[in-house]
């Protein structure tokens, strides 16, 4: 083997190092995020809760702003079972930019029982986040979701118009778990 070649191979070697080093370390920095899946402080999951209820398409009324849903408009949830027993997730919207329809397969897992409204939820193969139902109307019309901090919330509802008094309800028990009215991106709106 010439000097040339070896001398290649080593820094081809090298190179093939470094990029495996940043890929462990870049998979470890998701993991421990991904691995955030815990109820945050002050919130309570709701109780009794009934998943077959829950099923079907919800309207994003409010979110708190974040990267993977920045940009987008008319953002609605799809929910339905899975046949190992979780839920698929089917987050879409349209990109106020481009008006491309985006959409996102996921799949959720209840933490624990199933009559607690507290899951995890992954778009992206093992890396899993939190998904915690804090308030449910008793007919299953609107909810207020937080994620695995109350830096994620979402309001969502069935109707894409559901009332200013319903959607003020919901704004005050989020705002019950620091999460003040003015932080809120407004989806569908409220009449």
């Amino acid at each position: 083997m010439k000097t040339n070649d070896l001398n290649k191979n080593r820094k081809t070697y090298g190179n093939l190092l470094v990029l495996l080093s940043f890929l462990f370390v870049f998979i470890g920095f998701f993991a421990l995020l991904g691995g955030c899946t815990q109820v945050p402080k002050n919130v309570h999951p709701v109780k009794n809760f009934e998943p077959n209820r829950y099923l079907g398409t919800w309207y994003e009324i409010a979110r708190l702003d974040h990267s993977f849903e920045r940009g987008l408009e008319d953002v609605s949830a799809v929910y339905s079972k899975r046949s190992d027993g979780g839920i698929r997730v089917i987050n879409s919207g349209i990109d106020r930019k481009t008006k491309e329809v985006k959409r996102v397969e996921g799949k959720a897992y209840f933490l624990g029982s199933e009559n607690i409204a507290s899951l995890k939820v992954s778009f992206f193969g093992p890396f899993y986040g939190g998904y915690h139902v804090a308030k449910l109307d008793s007919d299953y019309q609107m909810a207020l979701v937080v994620g695995p901090t109350t830096d994620y919330a979402w309001i969502l509802a069935r109707s894409k118009q559901p009332s200013l008094f319903a959607c003020n309800e919901y704004y005050k028990a989020a705002a019950k778990l620091g999460i003040k009215r003015r932080d809120w991106i407004e989806g569908y709106s409220c009449k």
